[in-house]
């Protein structure tokens, strides 16, 4: 189920929200230090995070699913959010670099078909980041945050998610150790307790975040098959082997 797209806006305009966008912001940085000239897209509701990267990316677009609607992005200049089907994403093959999956996985109804499409729209050794809510988390049961809705995951899920779906995961981090309550002290010592939480107790995050490389598979080679076409090709028997057909190449 989708969080709708206001309830997502004014989450992210409280003061609770701001603190969270700092925190992941932070995360997401680290994995991603410098994406100059690639081209970028947010999938779900990433735009909190995607002006990490407008000053050096070639292009960054925010894609949001029909479920959860859509808004205007960024404020005060050219429009860069549009609507898409999570099954048929208006993009063609292999034309992105980097995936921003935030407020996306939890919602989805039809998780293959969608990772697929993401599969298909990044370029060979394109990256995926994804950022979902941890199931063993205090976020995944705070109802007043967009945390808490939709099905939430565990490190261990999202990575076997990836494999199963040709990404091959390749680094990983985890956010949001504060408790999601606001107060005010919490804009002091939320770092500290970001620090503190992520080196000693990473598994109760609110959040996971995985990154995960396209992989390609290589078409397994032949040897009899590669004979037998290289012995049609020169009118020659197979058994001539495949050294035989190097050299009429080279003649």
């Amino acid at each position: 189920m989708w969080t709708d797209i206001i309830d997502l806006r004014e989450f992210y305009a409280r003061p609770l929200g701001r603190l969270v966008r700092r925190l992941v912001a932070r995360r997401i940085r680290a994995l991603w230090p410098a994406l100059d000239g690639r081209r970028v897209v947010g999938m779900g509701f990433a735009t909190p995070y995607l002006g990490l990267f407008q000053n050096e990316a070639e292009r960054v677009l925010a894609a949001m699913p029909a479920g959860q609607g859509v808004m205007r992005w960024p404020d005060g200049a050219a429009n860069l959010a549009l609507l898409a089907d999570e099954e048929a994403l208006p993009f063609p093959d292999r034309s992105i670099d980097r995936l921003l999956l935030v407020h996306c996985l939890e919602g989805s109804a039809h998780l293959r078909p969608f990772m697929r499409e993401c599969w298909r729209v990044l370029a060979d050794g394109g990256r995926l980041m994804v950022v979902v809510t941890n199931r063993r988390g205090l976020w995944s049961r705070a109802e007043t945050s967009p945390f808490a809705q939709g099905s939430p995951y565990s490190m261990s899920q999202v990575t076997r998610m990836l494999r199963d779906n040709m990404f091959v995961p390749s680094q990983n981090t985890t956010a949001l150790f504060v408790p999601p309550v606001w107060w005010r002290l919490f804009g002091t010592w939320a770092t500290p307790l970001e620090n503190l939480g992520a080196r000693w107790f990473p598994t109760f995050a609110g959040v996971v975040i995985v990154e995960a490389e396209k992989q390609i598979y290589a078409v397994p080679f032949d040897g009899i098959a590669a004979r037998a076409q290289a012995a049609k090709v020169l009118g020659k028997p197979a058994g001539n082997g495949v050294a035989g057909a190097a050299s009429r190449f080279r003649d």
